[in-house]
């Protein structure tokens, strides 16, 4: 019976791979993958109590995920992240690269990857009206994106779930990671400084207008949600209370401060600035594909098969290095989360304690190999979506660009650690 539970994995992560071409959402086969292994697990051992284990672990991250999520649509449906806008003043094409590079490379630091590639794509559609030009811009982001969400233990789901599970603390990942996650970026922004030295910009779109009432909530809003994301890992570190715990805390401030601003207005005109409206904004989709892939990864790791890859892994290869190189280059064709999970299931704390070199190795690998391919990450699927990027054009223009950061950060961080 444990055999089948593999063969529906793996068939359930061909068809996530292969979602476009079925025309069949990986959600969907994400969910009925995970409920299929534990049922086969139920049936096979009798017993249905290690469920409840794998799901209390995997709550964490959605609740998490959940908070962050309605927090940011939350101010963004104040145009908090226009006044973004606003940092970006140049006319040149190089320039404009590098800002939009940098600022996007912090912005997921604080934010998360996913959310901020949809706020820059947003943003350049404003700057950039050359279509050509913007995809090479919308191609950057992507990569500094996962190379920011590396680093930052709210910055990407994967680095999210490490820091949840224990294996990485928010200042070890901080000071280990920093610089390899840069250097991953601006290998790029070097290259593509000089691949789009001649390309134009075209014309920007003009300013929205905003009252002055408007413009007082949008600031207001912004500066407490960013300040509240980044007091979580502050929040953590002083209560040594679980991270969803934080978040949670972080969007019921937020949520007070917003009633309290539109307290004097009626309910139709503040409707639109409510987290009821933040909540239909956010990806459910997203969060109910993490929850169906951790069930199958749990459900494999109750069955003893990653602890027995992990030992196969260690004898065919040797290196642990190599392996997590491997599993990082392997994230652009898979998704990363399934991947880190798999790994977290692999080894234990007591294999590699919390901020052992392999747990930041495998949080800088797999959040930025997903850059490689477009398909590879969730910032990158969100982009293609948006600007109708196609799978080879990416992996022409801007494969390249991110598989020399990958290898760049990379040695760097095994130089320095």
């Amino acid at each position: 019976m444990g055999i089948a539970s593999i063969i529906v994995f793996i068939l359930g992560y061909l068809a996530i791979t292969l979602e476009h071409p079925l025309k069949i959402n990986k959600t969907a086969t994400a969910l009925v993958t995970g409920v299929l292994v534990w049922t086969i697990y139920a049936i096979s051992t009798g017993d249905a109590s290690e469920l409840g284990h794998h799901l209390a672990s995997t709550s964490e991250i959605l609740f998490f995920l959940l908070g962050a999520m309605t927090l940011v649509e939350l101010v963004d449906a104040h145009q908090g992240f226009y006044f973004v806008s606003r940092l970006i003043k140049t006319d040149k094409v190089i320039k404009l690269l590098w800002i939009v590079g940098l600022i996007t490379f912090f912005m997921s630091a604080v934010l998360d990857n996913l959310t901020t590639s949809i706020v820059m794509v947003t943003l350049l559609r404003k700057l950039i009206s050359n279509k050509e030009t913007r995809k090479y811009f919308v191609g950057i982001v992507v990569i500094a994106a996962n190379a920011g969400g590396a680093w930052s233990p709210i910055g990407d789901v994967t680095t999210t779930m490490l820091w949840i599970g224990g294996q990485i603390s928010a200042t070890g990942i901080i000071q280990s990671l920093l610089l390899p996650s840069l250097v991953a970026l601006l290998v790029p922004l070097i290259v593509a400084s000089y691949v789009l030295k001649n390309q134009a910009i075209g014309q920007a779109a003009a300013s929205v207008a905003l009252s002055s009432t408007e413009e007082r909530d949008g600031k207001i809003m912004l500066f407490a949600g960013a300040g509240s994301l980044i007091g979580v890992p502050i929040f953590k570190t002083l209560t040594h209370l679980p991270p969803y715990m934080g978040i949670l805390l972080a969007l019921g401030i937020v949520w007070i401060l917003s009633e309290l601003l539109h307290s004097e207005k009626d309910e139709e005109a503040k409707k639109h600035l409510s987290v009821g409206y933040a909540l239909t904004k956010i990806d459910t989709s997203s969060i109910l594909f993490f929850l169906g892939i951790l069930l199958a990864i749990g459900g494999l790791e109750s069955f003893g098969y990653l602890h027995a890859l992990s030992d196969q892994l260690a004898h065919a290869l040797g290196n642990q290095n190599l392996i997590v190189t491997i599993i990082g280059l392997a994230s652009a064709v898979v998704d990363n989360v399934p991947l880190v999970a798999a790994t977290m299931g692999m080894y234990s704390l007591t294999d590699f304690p919390m901020d052992h070199v392999m747990w930041e190795y495998l949080a800088f690998c797999a959040g930025t190999g997903g850059s490689i391919l477009i398909i590879g990450s969730a910032a990158g699927v969100a982009v293609m979506g948006m600007e109708k990027i196609e799978f080879g054009w990416y992996l022409k223009k801007i494969g390249f660009l991110a598989l020399l950061g990958y290898f760049a950060g990379a040695g760097l961080y095994l130089l320095l650690h």
